[in-house]
């Protein structure tokens, strides 16, 4: 008697752009609506860390790759995050005495010294630096994090403020080497 074997094959995971729905870092994942529609896509914690990421803020927008499992979709691989959608861009606040162009400035790798989300600000330190860089939550929020955890590596673009350094870009720590 001959048993037939069923393999079973999971579909190739293919690009889907979307928007992250909510991020809970604390359980670990999260939910991305596909632009194309569809059902649900689950974020799991370990592929945004795999990006470089600890948290991701709600309406990001987001391209991962996907494969469908018997549970449903599920995001294999970020490929880029985008910024959120905070109603727009233009309404966000700017920062108080810079008025120049982002790309003029230095991406420095720094380290988060602490945050407190409940706060909306913590302080980073640029590598090889002594002075802290404030961090303001909106500016998080403006290039797709949640919530920065002590000690995580960032990639920061720093203008002087009124009260001193802070932070006017936000990017996971391996934006540099991204293309």
């Amino acid at each position: 008697m001959q048993l037939e074997q069923k393999q079973l094959v999971a579909p190739t995971p293919h690009p889907v752009r979307g928007t992250v729905k909510w991020f809970d870092q604390t359980k670990g994942f999260g939910f991305v609506v596909a632009d194309d529609g569809g059902p649900d896509i689950l974020l799991h914690a370990n592929v945004l860390r795999n990006f470089g990421q600890n948290s991701i803020a709600d309406t990001t927008e987001i391209e991962i790759l996907v494969q469908e499992t018997a549970r449903g979709m599920q995001a294999t691989q970020v490929l880029s995050i985008g910024e959120a959608d905070c109603a727009t861009l233009s309404e966000m606040p700017s920062v108080p005495g810079f008025e120049g162009d982002l790309e003029d400035l230095e991406i420095c790798a720094a380290r988060v010294k602490w945050f407190d989300k409940a706060k909306g600000f913590g302080f980073a330190n640029i590598f090889g630096r002594t002075e802290d860089v404030f961090i303001h939550i909106e500016t998080l929020r403006r290039y797709g994090f949640a919530d920065l955890q002590p000690g995580e590596a960032i990639c920061i673009r720093v203008a002087e403020g009124e009260r001193g350094l802070m932070a006017v870009e936000v990017r996971s720590w391996d934006m540099a080497t991204r293309s």
